[in-house]
C-alpha cells in the first residue's frame, strides 16, 4: 500500500516578518545585497500602500529589539549606523514615486494652463470675429432690404431678429467657454453667471450659497470654474436633474464646494472601472484638483443623486497665492 507524500507549501512572510529579516541581515553586515533586498522591500511598500508613519513605526521596533540584544557601545553605533543605511533604501523608492508624482503634476499643471490658454483665444475668436461678420450681414441685409417692398422688408425683419438671437447665443457661449468676469471678478461671480444660463437653457433650478469672499489665485478660479462647469453639464446632460445646490464654506481649515442634484445618479464604482463611461468628466475633474493640490469626493447611487464635494487645504491655497505674486 503506497502512502501518500503530503508536502507543506511554505508560507511567503508578511511585510512585516519580511522587513526584520532584511534588517537583520543588513545589521549583521549584508553588503550591497542587503541593501538591494531593502530597495526591493520599498517598493513592496508602495504596492502594498504602506505609509511612511507605518514603516518609520516598524522600523523604531527593530532597531529597538536589535538594541536590546547588542553588547558594547561599539555595537550600538555600527547598529545604527546600518539602520540608517537601510531605512534609507527603504525610501529611496518613496522618493523616486515622490518626484515622478511631482513632476507629473507639473506637467498637469503646465497642460492645463496652456489648454486654458487656447479656450481664451477660442472664446474671443467667437465673441469678436463672429460678431463682426454678423454686424457685415445686418449691414448687408438693410442694403437689400431698402430697395424691397413692404412685406418682403417684414419677411428681412423676422430674419434679422433671428440672427440677432444667434449673436445672443455665441455672446453667451464665448462668455461661458472664458467668462471675462472670471478674471475680472473671481470664480464666484462667474459661476453665478455660468448657473444663470444653464437653468435657463435647460429649465434648472441652480441655487447657490456661500460663506466665502474674495480672491484666489488664478489657476485655482480656473480649475474651481471648470470643475462646477462639468458638474453642472453632468447634472443637465446626464442626471436629468431637476435642482441643484452649490454650497461654497470653510471647515477644518479647507476651502469646501459641493454640487448636489436630485438627479438619476449612478454606481460610482461602475462608472470609474468602466471606460466607456467615463464621459461624464470624473477623471479630468480630479485631475485638474490634483494639479492645486485638491482633492474630488463623490457621493451617488441610482435613484438618490449625486453630491460632489471639492476640498482645498488653505495652506496651498496661501501657498499658490505667493507664487502668484
Amino acid at each position: 500500500m503506497k502512502t501518500a507524500v503530503i508536502r507543506k507549501t511554505k508560507r511567503p512572510l508578511t511585510f512585516e516578518e519580511e522587513y526584520r529579516a532584511a534588517f537583520g541581515e543588513s545589521a549583521r553586515g549584508g553588503g550591497e545585497a542587503a541593501l538591494g533586498r531593502a530597495y526591493e522591500l520599498g517598493r513592496r511598500a508602495i504596492t502594498e500602500k504602506k505609509s511612511l508613519m507605518e514603516i518609520a513605526s516598524l522600523h523604531h521596533q527593530a532597531l529597538e529589539e536589535m538594541l536590546a540584544t547588542a553588547e558594547g557601545v561599539v555595537r550600538r553605533r555600527e547598529l545604527v549606523t546600518a539602520a540608517a543605511g537601510f531605512v534609507s533604501e527603504i525610501l529611496s523608492p518613496y522618493e523616486m514615486a515622490h518626484r515622478g508624482v511631482r513632476d507629473a503634476i507639473a506637467a498637469l499643471r503646465q497642460l492645463n494652463e496652456t489648454l486654458e490658454e487656447e479656450i481664451k483665444r477660442i472664446a474671443y475668436a467667437v465673441h469678436d470675429e463672429a460678431g463682426q461678420l454678423l454686424v457685415a450681414v445686418h449691414l448687408a441685409l438693410d442694403e437689400v432690404a431698402a430697395e424691397l417692398p413692404e412685406r418682403q422688408k417684414a419677411q428681412f425683419g423676422q430674419i434679422q431678429e433671428l440672427l440677432n438671437e444667434v449673436e445672443k447665443q455665441l455672446r453667451r457661449y464665448s462668455h461661458e467657454l472664458r467668462p471675462t468676469v472670471l478674471d475680472d471678478l473671481g470664480w464666484i461671480p462667474a459661476i453665478r453667471f455660468l448657473a444663470e444660463g444653464v437653468a435657463k437653457r435647460a429649465s434648472l433650478s441652480i441655487k447657490i450659497k456661500t460663506a466665502v469672499t474674495g480672491r484666489l489665485p488664478a489657476p485655482v478660479e480656473i480649475a474651481l470654474y471648470r470643475v462646477v462647469q462639468e458638474a453642472l453639464t453632468n447634472a443637465t446632460k446626464h442626471a436629468k436633474a431637476s435642482r441643484v445646490w452649490i454650497r461654497i464654506g470653510q471647515k477644518n481649515r479647507m476651502l469646501q464646494c459641493s454640487i448636489e442634484d436630485d438627479g438619476a445618479g449612478f454606481d460610482v464604482q461602475a462608472v470609474r472601472s468602466d471606460c466607456e463611461r467615463r464621459g461624464l468628466g470624473l477623471t479630468g475633474m480630479q485631475e485638474r484638483l490634483h494639479a492645486i493640490g485638491g482633492t474630488l469626493s463623490i457621493e451617488s447611487a441610482p435613484g438618490r443623486g449625486t453630491k460632489l464635494l471639492i476640498q482645498l487645504p488653505r495652506e496651498i491655497l496661501n501657498a499658490n497665492s505667493n507664487r502668484a505674486r
